[in-house]
């Protein structure tokens, strides 16, 4: 009975396959917009939209899905897709590629174009170059040279290539470099001599050809004027480059003892610290202005120019602290000598000159010292056994405390005193003082002192010791 039950079943799908024209109006059918897509790497893959039907009717959503897409990796992806409906199956298959079809990029360090001394050989400069996909290829890259080219190739791992060129050229068009030693702009007073501070002069290619400059004008200290002095130097290549150093030759003015005489009435103008630019040279300019000297206590920071400033134009040029940290100064004798070593071998360098005139960071009076007990009355004596003149002060303008302008000036014209010599603390690295250097120069000259500086031969001025 079972097997006329079974032979009438399949003779009804049979004659109702054969009526509807075929078995695609039983079976569901998966239908797909392309079978084959391509994406570079990295690029996002976008899901088709994958329909099924049967007998007329959207079965899509009993569509599954198998496989998956890396784009972040190259390569062919089979994503299968399988509808099972009843007895009935159907199956389709889009083939994704990724692939990467992005050449890599080469930078050349230095630019394509670069000039090289004739009679040098070029010394690569360096170059990267980057993959959207093998990222770093710079260990890839081949190098062809060529007598006036290098050509870099590279070809990353989906077969890409990429070529840049760079050019060289045996060229010098580059003017040689020179360096005036000491002020381009400086004073000598008339009868004095001219000390040439000196000059360097360099080149891209023949390098050090100081030897080669060659200097034309020369002062006369003993007529009144302005003279040009210019250094011209040419290289190999026939580059010439020159530069002119202006020396003014002037008459000192000569301030004239008011007041009493022994020392009396007599103000010396201090100045720790420095130097420093903007606030040094405008203190140096109003004293050259004004025909006043004065003693520059200077550390290791600020320009050299600045110091042979200093020198040049008569000031005294007197040592102060390299580093002006207490905790090291003054942490033994050893450290507060090296310190002032190399202070002073910086000035020596600067002016040809061995100061011995010194004032030590914060005064011999100082209390920061105690924490190395008896220290300031050692280095008292020492400084003393070895040649050296310590100077304190006993006019504080309070100009390190943060006194203005004005407040600097009231300081010391209260305080200068017409019996006796006046040895004034001010500090070059402050703008207040800066601003105030010419009325207390006027108010001086107003009131009977005399400005001086300190030499090897004037009294030491000094506080009595407190460690």
């Amino acid at each position: 009975m079972k097997k006329y039950i079974l032979a009438f079943i399949m003779t009804f799908i049979i004659s109702m396959t054969i009526s509807f024209g075929g078995s695609m109006l039983l079976s569901p059918k998966i239908k797909i917009p392309q079978k084959r897509i391509t994406i570079s790497v990295g690029e996002s893959y976008k899901e088709p939209k994958v329909k099924a039907y049967m007998l007329g009717n959207d079965v899509s959503k009993e569509v599954k899905k198998r496989g998956k897409v890396n784009t972040n990796k190259t390569g062919k992806y089979k994503i299968d897709y399988q509808i099972n409906k009843y007895i009935f199956l159907d199956k389709e298959r889009i083939i994704v590629n990724v692939v990467d079809n992005e050449p890599p990029k080469i930078e050349l360090t230095g630019g394509k174009e670069v000039k090289v001394c004739p009679t040098k050989e070029y010394v690569e400069l360096g170059y990267t170059v980057t993959d959207n996909y093998d990222k770093d290829l710079t260990d890839k890259v081949k190098i062809i040279k060529n007598e006036n080219e290098i050509t870099y190739e590279v070809t990353d791992t989906s077969n890409n290539k990429a070529k840049e060129t760079r050019t060289i050229k045996k060229i010098d068009d580059e003017k040689p470099t020179i360096t005036l030693k000491g002020d381009s702009y400086i004073t000598v007073y008339l009868g004095n001599t001219y000390n040439e501070p000196g000059y360097t002069a360099n080149d891209n290619c023949d390098g050090d050809i100081t030897n080669k400059v060659e200097v034309s004008g020369q002062p006369n200290t003993s007529v009144i004027g302005t003279y040009n002095i210019v250094y011209k130097v040419k290289d190999s290549n026939n580059n010439e480059n020159s530069i002119t150093r202006t020396v003014k030759v002037e008459q000192r003015t000569i301030i004239r003892p008011q007041g009493g005489g022994n020392g009396k009435g007599i103000v010396y103008l201090t100045f720790d610290d420095g130097p420093n630019e903007g606030t040094t040279n405008t203190i140096l300019n109003v004293l050259k202005e004004e025909g006043v000297q004065a003693t520059f206590f200077v550390t290791c920071n600020g320009p050299d120019y600045l110091i042979q400033r200093m020198h040049n134009e008569g000031h005294t040029v007197a040592l102060h602290t390299a580093s002006h940290n207490y905790n090291y100064v003054y942490a033994s004798e050893t450290n507060y000598f090296n310190d002032l070593d190399r202070v002073s071998s910086r000035v020596e360098r600067l002016t040809g000159i061995k100061s011995i005139i010194i004032r030590f960071p914060g005064g011999s009076s100082n209390t920061v010292s105690r924490f190395n007990p008896g220290i300031m009355t050692r280095l008292t004596s020492e400084v003393k056994k070895r040649g050296y003149h310590y100077f304190d002060w006993n006019v504080d303008s309070n100009d390190a405390a943060g006194a203005s302008a004005n407040g600097v000036y009231s300081n010391v014209i209260n305080n200068i005193s017409l019996n006796r010599e006046n040895v004034v603390l001010m500090h070059d690295i402050k703008s207040t003082t800066a601003s105030a250097i010419r009325n207390i120069i006027t108010y001086g000259k107003s009131n009977g002192f005399t400005f001086r500086k300190i030499t090897n031969d004037t009294a030491m001025v000094t506080h009595g010791v407190n460690n």
